[in-house]
Parts: C-alpha cells; structure tokens; sequence
C-alpha cells in the first residue's frame, strides 16, 4: 500500500469536515458585522449555503454550535502560540512573550472574540469562556502543556500543566478585559513569569545532567 492511500480520508469523513467547516466560518463572517444575539441559524446556514435543517442535524442546537465554535478558534490560536514557541526554545522567557504576543493580536483580530468581548448580548458566547469554559480550559491547558513538553521534554509534565494552565487563564483574562496594547501586556507577561519558566527549564535540564 503506497503513503497515499494509507493517508487517503474517506469521503464522507472529509465531506463532514468540509460542512462543519463551512458552517463554522459563515459564522465568523457574519460577526464580522453583527452581535452574536443577532446572528440566528438561519442566517449561519445561508452563508454556508446550506439549509437550516442540515445545520442542526450536524450540531444540533445553537449552544452546541457556539461550543465547537469556541473550540475551533481556540484550536487556531494554539497553532500559532505553538509555532511561536518553537521558534524561541533557546530562550524561554522569549517564548513565552512571542507566545502571548501572538495570541493577543489574534484575538485582537478575531470576530468571535471581538464579538464576545465588545459585543451587546453576548452572554452566551461569554459564559463559554467563564462560567461553562472548564471544557475551553481543559483543552487548552493540555494543549499547551504539550507544546511546552514537544520544545523542553526534560520538563516534568505536572510542571508543564501548572504553568500551562495558568497561561490560558490569563490569555483569557487578558482577552476578555483587554488592557493596553498587546505587545506591552505580552512584555509584562514575560517579566512576571519569565524567570519561573527559565528556571523550571534549568532545573529540569540539571536534573537530567545528574542521571536523575
């Protein structure tokens, strides 16, 4: 069997992507101009150029949609943080404000997120990064913790996911109640947090030095 065909998706996998994907980002245009207690399914299914019924019969309700929603742009954010990192493994503190610097002007950018944060009634869309965002955390964090673990394997993972989540609960922070530019708040970041993690990465690399 040849690399491509081990690697074909099948088609009603990839047709499945293909819809949710389409649907996901008719959403995001329409914020682009309106609150999210404006955009109505219909209108969402209209811009996937789909019906409304096969809208719902792939995500079933409206909060069911704004979660994978959520999850999606998430997913997005941590791609770049995680290419961020990667290219300052050399020095930890650099990663860590490249990391945040990113993800902050992305979120600066982003519709879901200026519509969650500047945006009349959207509570729904709020609650699913505060009081119903345990799943946002939890995917976060792990995905975080991975990244941190793929560039200093040395790391322990508890230390990884400690830091971890404190990062995201703080971009969140930061993204919902933004306070000045990015770059300054990525800078004020690093200088609070950077000698922790330069100094988790030191720890970790002398304990394998010593055959620990």
């Amino acid at each position: 069997m040849t690399p491509s065909a081990r690697a074909r998706v099948p088609y009603a996998v990839a047709a499945r992507e293909l819809l949710r994907s389409t649907l996901l980002d008719g959403a995001c245009e329409r914020l682009q101009s309106r609150r999210w207690a404006d955009v109505t399914m219909a209108d969402i299914a209209v811009a996937a150029g789909v019906s409304r019924q096969t809208l719902y019969k792939e995500f079933g309700s409206r909060e069911e949609f704004a979660q994978v929603l959520v999850m999606r742009e998430a997913d997005r954010f941590l791609i770049d943080v995680e290419a961020a990192v990667a290219a300052n493994l050399e020095d930890p503190a650099a990663a860590l404000a490249a990391a945040f610097d990113v993800f902050l002007h992305a979120a600066a950018d982003n519709p879901l997120v200026r519509a969650t944060v500047h945006g009349d009634g959207a509570e729904e869309l709020l609650a699913l990064f505060t009081t119903h965002g345990q799943p946002l955390l939890e995917r976060a964090t792990e995905r975080l913790t991975d990244v941190m673990l793929a560039g200093w394997p040395m790391v322990e993972r508890d230390d990884a996911r400690l830091l971890g989540e404190c990062l995201v609960r703080l971009a969140i922070s930061y993204a919902a109640l933004p306070s000045g530019p990015a770059g300054m708040t990525a800078s004020s970041i690093a200088s609070l947090l950077g000698p922790y993690v330069e100094q988790l990465v030191a720890r970790a690399g002398a304990t394998v030095g010593d055959g620990r």
